[in-house]
């Protein structure tokens, strides 16, 4: 297909398109003469991706090309590739190394995942976050206890074996399980948060008797 018939199909316009291409998020397409190209189903893939890590996951041009990147080199492992988009949607968090708080909640939270099993990479930045938190938590005088942080692991691990991990094909085009993965986190991760908030309401009303 020709740009113009790649962009109504995919529905981003030309002139972005012709952006994609020149950051090098969108490889060219096979030329047919010196002013023309033809387009395929893996151009339709990448820009789903791109348009799942822009509008989804809210993510910079330059954090999409380093997650295309890990797409594209074939050498990069599946599992290392997802951690790459894993990573780009996690918030900046300030991480002070004086602040003894932020040092004894971070120091909690390595001693969970070793206690649950779980493999993470040292440089996540999952873990930061969650120190973060707690040590938030632990000032405003709402320290969460360690059976607390157990019970929602045990909940997230669930959820996340069942059903999110289930929706991401390996075995697929790379565009897709990194797509799938970003959709799968930020999304069913709102409706997640959205349902808890339902549920606080009706656990409200049935606690007061209303």
């Amino acid at each position: 297909m020709r740009i113009s018939e790649l962009s109504a199909t995919s529905g981003v316009p030309v002139p972005t398109i012709k952006y994609y291409l020149r950051e090098g998020l969108l490889p060219h397409g096979t030329p047919t003469s010196a002013t023309r190209a033809e387009y395929g189903e893996a151009h339709l893939r990448r820009l789903r991706l791109i348009r799942a890590l822009l509008e989804v996951g809210g993510l910079s041009v330059a954090a999409i090309a380093k997650i295309v990147a890990a797409v594209e080199d074939e050498t990069v492992p599946v599992h290392t590739m997802l951690g790459t988009a894993h990573y780009a949607l996690a918030p900046a968090v300030e991480t002070p190394a004086d602040d003894e708080e932020f040092g004894a909640a971070l120091a909690r939270v390595d001693d969970l995942i070793d206690e649950l099993g779980w493999q993470i990479t040292p440089d996540a930045p999952t873990r930061t976050e969650l120190a973060w938190v707690l040590a938030r938590l632990s000032r405003l005088g709402r320290p969460a206890d360690d059976e607390d942080l157990r019970r929602y692991a045990a909940t997230v691990m669930e959820l996340v074996t069942i059903h999110d991990m289930t929706k991401v094909s390996f075995d697929g085009p790379r565009e897709a399980a990194v797509e799938s993965l970003v959709v799968g986190t930020v999304l069913y991760g709102k409706v997640f948060d959205v349902l808890r908030r339902l549920a606080h309401e009706s656990a409200s009303a049935q606690l007061l008797n209303l």
